[in-house]
């Protein structure tokens, strides 16, 4: 494969922080999920979801929209989608803005399970990030996390930060 640049590898410290960086996110999904797994009977993915329409006008979002929030394929959040379902925690319906679309909504019973849940996740969130961290270190990772984020390439069904 030819480029028309050369490329910049990596230093020692980037690669060093890569490395890190990489491993920590690899490793603090199981462990938050497996927790949830453990004493919920669901995961973090599944927590993610309903935790984001929770805080969504109405508690429903755009299927679309719901799984970039989550940072899922369609097809993966419409399979779990399907199993809150089964428990009465979400459903689906037409988008009544425009019937194209589905919206997933988060039910009276799913916010009820997530009341329960959110306790024990905020408390291994707090254990496994932010009881390791200072304030300034909080702020700063807010920062960086932010820049890194800002500098991602657009995605069209990212709900916007402005009214449009």
């Amino acid at each position: 494969m030819s480029t028309s640049h050369e490329t910049r590898w990596l230093d020692a410290q980037e690669q060093q922080t890569w490395e890190q960086l990489s491993t920590m996110v690899l490793r603090l999904q199981p462990v938050l999920s497996a927790r949830l797994q453990r004493e919920f009977g669901i995961s973090q993915f599944e927590y993610l979801m309903m935790a984001r329409l929770s805080e969504a006008p109405g508690s429903m979002l755009r299927m679309s929209v719901l799984a970039t929030l989550c940072g899922s394929s369609l097809p993966r959040l419409s399979q779990a989608v399907g199993r809150l379902e089964k428990r009465g925690w979400m459903s689906r319906r037409p988008d009544a803005e425009d019937s194209r679309y589905t919206v997933a909504v988060l039910t009276r019973a799913g916010r009820r399970e997530l009341q329960q849940v959110a306790p024990s996740h905020v408390d291994d969130v707090r254990e496994f990030v932010f009881d390791r961290l200072t304030r300034a270190q909080v702020r700063q990772l807010g920062a960086i996390c932010q820049r890194i984020v800002d500098g991602l390439p657009a995605d069209d069904s990212w709900p916007s930060a402005t009214p449009s």
